[in-house]
């Protein structure tokens, strides 16, 4: 759960319930589910020092915040953000650059957050009963993000949705390494 690797080559391909972010300028893990399970196991070590290329880091914790949330469709919207969202894959790139009306791009890519969405919940273990709704409010230009040494189109996006969703959650692909990160916006009057 912490890496998303399989013992004998290969990945785990789910929704990750260990994920590694900087918030603030602070490096974070954000543990969700059976994840929170892990990380409990984790701390119960005597040494937190881990190796990374070679070096050793001694870690601390700063802060440690644990919220438990009802996840649940409302029948109200809620405000968010999304940062260096990595929305499509090899196939719906390709379809994505075909599209020329951006109106048709904004629904292609609000039909893709709502997948990511129901990836979140189906790796939550989450059973939507309801339809969940997104609206795009406002898109940033893309920007090329860097990730594995390659360069993939991302998004900043401003949307709303029927379900809660915790603050500095994931959503879309390679967000166990920080991408797609929501935070929740407040309202204006």
């Amino acid at each position: 759960m912490f890496h998303n690797h399989l013992r004998h080559d290969g990945f785990l391909y789910k929704y990750p319930v260990i994920q590694y972010k900087m918030i603030r300028h602070n490096p974070c893990i954000i543990c969700i589910d059976q994840g929170v399970d892990e990380i409990h196991k984790y701390f119960e070590k005597e040494s937190w020092n881990i190796f990374i290329s070679g070096r050793l880091l001694n870690m601390k914790i700063a802060k440690l915040t644990m919220n438990q949330f009802n996840m649940q469709v409302w029948d109200k919207m809620f405000s968010y953000s999304i940062l260096n969202w990595i929305a499509l894959n090899q196939e719906n790139y390709k379809k994505y650059l075909e599209i020329k009306e951006m109106t048709e791009k904004v629904s292609f890519l609000k039909n893709t957050l709502k997948a990511n969405i129901l990836s979140f919940a189906k790796g939550i273990e989450w059973t939507v009963d309801k339809t969940i709704e997104v609206r795009i409010k406002n898109m940033n230009p893309t920007r090329i993000v860097p990730l594995k040494g390659k360069s993939i189109l991302g998004f900043n996006v401003e949307f709303s949705s029927n379900v809660f969703l915790p603050n500095f959650i994931g959503l879309g692909k390679s967000v166990s390494l920080g991408f797609g990160v929501v935070k929740s916006l407040k309202e204006k009057n």
